[in-house]
C-alpha cells in the first residue's frame, strides 16, 4: 500500500509581523521535536535522492532526515556535520527552494510540497547545540601549513576540513570579528550573531587559529603570508559596493547597502547608545534593488524605526531575485514594493539632504544577457517618491586591497580573481581562491561547496608536493 504523505510542509512558528517590525529578534522561532519527526516523515527516501545533488555540499539528506524521523538526534547529527561546517547557518539562510529542495521527488508529486528541508536541518543543528558540550580532542595537525585569507562561508568551510585532515590552519580576518558577510551583511533577525559565533566555536575547536585585524596586504603582506604556509586560499568576498552614480549620489542620506547593514549588523548600531556605533534617524526610506540585501535594507530600516519603507525595483516581481520566503517577510511586515521603476536622481535640499527621489515606470522588453527581460524607460512617465534616506543594493564587487597588493595574481575581465572553477587553483602555484572574490556575490552554501573543493584540492596539492 503507498504512502500517505501530507501535500503541505509542516507549519513553523513565526514572531507576529507587526511584532517582528520593531525588533531584531529571529522571525522565524523553529521546530519542535514532534513537528521535525513529523515533517521528517514526510521525506520518501527515493533511491535517486536528487536532493543530494541540489544541495552544493552534497549533504546526506536522506540520511539526516531519516535518522530524525527515527528519533536518533545524534546520528542525524553526526551526518549532517560530516558534510558541512556551518549547518545552523545553511538551515537559516540557504535558498532550499532553488537548491536541495527545488528538486525534492516530493515537491514533483501534484498538490505536495516540497519536504521542509532547510528547516530540520536548522532543527537538528539547534538540537546539537542545547546539548551539554562534549569533551572534542583536535585532530593530529602534522601534514603541513595552511594559510586562510577571509573568514567567510568559503574560507571557513576550507578551515574545517582542511583541519579535519591534519593540517594547521590559520584564518586571517580583516575585520575585527570572523564571519564575513554571515557577521556584517545578514540581519540578526534572520541570522542571529550568537549563531554564527557558535559555528566558528565549533571550527575553532578543530584546532583552526583566527587571527581578527589582520589586513592583507595593508598589516602584513602575501609574500609573508607564502613564506610561512605551505598552501594559501583566498576568500576575501565581494563586499566593496556598487553605485548607481545618480545626480544627487553625495547628498547626506545616500548610503551603499554594505556599509548600512555593516553599521547595523557587525557594529550593533540597532543596539545604539549601548554600543557606540550610530546610525540615521530616517523617517522615510527608499531602497533601490530587488536581492536578498534590498530585503534586509528594508526590514532593517523599518525596525529602527522608519515610519516608511519602500522597494524600488526596474523589473516585475516574477524576476525578483531575492528569496521568495524573504519577500513575503518583508510585505507581511508594511514594506511598500514599486516594481518596474527605476531611480533616476536624488533630490536634496538647500543643505545638501536628501529630500526626494524622481524615478521613472519601466517596461519589460527583449531579454539581455542573464536572461531576464531588459527594463525599458517609458516616456514621460516621471514620479517623486519622498524620502530622506536612500540605500542602494544593486551588488558588490570585488576588495582591491589585497588584489592591489597582489599583482602577481591573475585577474579576470570582471576584476574577480580568476580560479579554476572546480578546485581554486590560480595561476599561482599553492594559492588557490573560492567565493564571492571568485564568482561574484553568490550565495553562502554555493561559496561552502566551492571551499570543499577547494580544500580537497589543496589536500591533493600538498600530498603531491610530499611526493
Amino acid at each position: 500500500m503507498a504512502r500517505t504523505i501530507a501535500p503541505k510542509k509542516t507549519p513553523i512558528a513565526e514572531q507576529d509581523p507587526l511584532a517582528r517590525g520593531k525588533n531584531f529578534d529571529e522571525v522565524c522561532l523553529g521546530y519542535t521535536l514532534e513537528e521535525a519527526r513529523i515533517e521528517a516523515t514526510r521525506c520518501l527516501q527515493c533511491k535517486t535522492a536528487p536532493c543530494v545533488g541540489g544541495c552544493p555540499v552534497a549533504i546526506d539528506i536522506p540520511g539526516f532526515i531519516k535518522a530524525l524521523a527515527e528519533g536518533d538526534l545524534p546520528k542525524s547529527w553526526g551526518i549532517l556535520s560530516d558534510a558541512t561546517a556551518l549547518p545552523a547557518v545553511c538551515g537559516r539562510v540557504c535558498p532550499q527552494e532553488t537548491q536541495c529542495e527545488g528538486v525534492c521527488t516530493v515537491g514533483k508529486i501534484k498538490g505536495k510540497e516540497p519536504v521542509a528541508i532547510g528547516k530540520l536541518e536548522r532543527f537538528v543543528a539547534d538540537w546539537k547545540a542545547s546539548q551539554p558540550e562534549e569533551p572534542l580532542t583536535a585532530p593530529t595537525q602534522d601534514k603541513g601549513k595552511v594559510a586562510v585569507v577571509g573568514s567567510g562561508p568559503a574560507g571557513l568551510t576550507v578551515a574545517g576540513d582542511l583541519a579535519k585532515m591534519g593540517y594547521k590552519v590559520t584564518v586571517f580576518e580583516a575585520l575585527h570579528e570572523p564571519g564575513g558577510v554571515l557577521m556584517y551583511g545578514i540581519p540578526e533577525f534572520r541570522l542571529p550573531k550568537a549563531i554564527v559565533r557558535r559555528e566558528i566555536g565549533n571550527i575553532r575547536k578543530l584546532g583552526v587559529d583566527v587571527e581578527v585585524n589582520a589586513v592583507v596586504g595593508r598589516t602584513l603582506s602575501m609574500e609573508e603570508i607564502r613564506d610561512g604556509f605551505d598552501a594559501v586560499f583566498i576568500g576575501t568576498g565581494a563586499g566593496a559596493p556598487h553605485f548607481m552614480n545618480l545626480p544627487g549620489t553625495n547628498l547626506n542620506g545616500v548610503f551603499s547597502a554594505s556599509e548600512y547593514l555593516t553599521r547595523i549588523n557587525l557594529m550593533h548600531a540597532y543596539e545604539f547608545p549601548t554600543y557606540d556605533t550610530p546610525t540615521k534617524t530616517s523617517k522615510k526610506v527608499v531602497v533601490v534593488g530587488g536581492g536578498n540585501v534590498a530585503m534586509d535594507a528594508a526590514r532593517s530600516a523599518l525596525r529602527l524605526g522608519a515610519d516608511e519603507v519602500s522597494v524600488v525595483y526596474r523589473r516585475s516581481v516574477e524576476e525578483l531575485p531575492a528569496r521568495v520566503e524573504e519577500y513575503h517577510h518583508a510585505v507581511e511586515e508594511g514594506i511598500v514594493f514599486n516594481f518596474l521603476t527605476n531611480p533616476v536622481e536624488y533630490v536634496g535640499d538647500e543643505k545638501g539632504r536628501l529630500k526626494a527621489v524622481r524615478c521613472i515606470r519601466m517596461e519589460l522588453g527583449e531579454p539581455d544577457a542573464s536572461g531576464r527581460r531588459r527594463p525599458v524607460p517609458v516616456k514621460d512617465s516621471d514620479f517623486t517618491i519622498e524620502a530622506d534616506t536612500v540605500i542602494e543594493a544593486i551588488g558588490q564587487g570585488s576588495n582591491k586591497v589585497l588584489l592591489n597588493a597582489f599583482p602577481e595574481l591573475k585577474l579576470n575581465k570582471w576584476g574577480y580573481i580568476d580560479a579554476d572553477e572546480k578546485t581554486g587553483e590560480t595561476n599561482l602555484p599553492g594559492v588557490y581562491a573560492g567565493g564571492d572574490i571568485v564568482t561574484g556575490a553568490a550565495t553562502v552554501i554555493l561559496a561552502m561547496g566551492v571551499g570543499r573543493d577547494a580544500a580537497r584540492a589543496i589536500d591533493g596539492y600538498l600530498k603531491s608536493k610530499k611526493g
